[in-house]
């Protein structure tokens, strides 16, 4: 069986998140309020270790609310 390891991907995709809500002005309240989900989950979201993981549903909304693309939220890389 195969092994996937998307530990990378799923940290760039918090920081993402962070950083392009950061940019809109929004607040982690705010932006919460906007998506119709409490501040944790969205802190939880946002956590690079992202215990939780985000549906399409959620990431299209997220794009949406910050007036972006959702492929943006994906191809994003933290330079390290």
């Amino acid at each position: 069986m195969v092994q996937f390891d998307n530990v990378e991907q799923k940290e760039n995709l918090s920081y993402a998140i962070g950083y392009y809500r950061k940019k809109k002005g929004y607040s982690q309240e705010q932006m919460a309020e906007r998506l119709g989900i409490s501040r944790q989950h969205l802190a939880s979201v946002e956590a690079p270790g992202m215990d939780r993981g985000v549906s399409l549903e959620l990431l299209f909304n997220i794009a949406a609310v910050l007036e972006i693309e959702p492929y943006l939220l994906l191809k994003f890389r933290l330079e390290k």
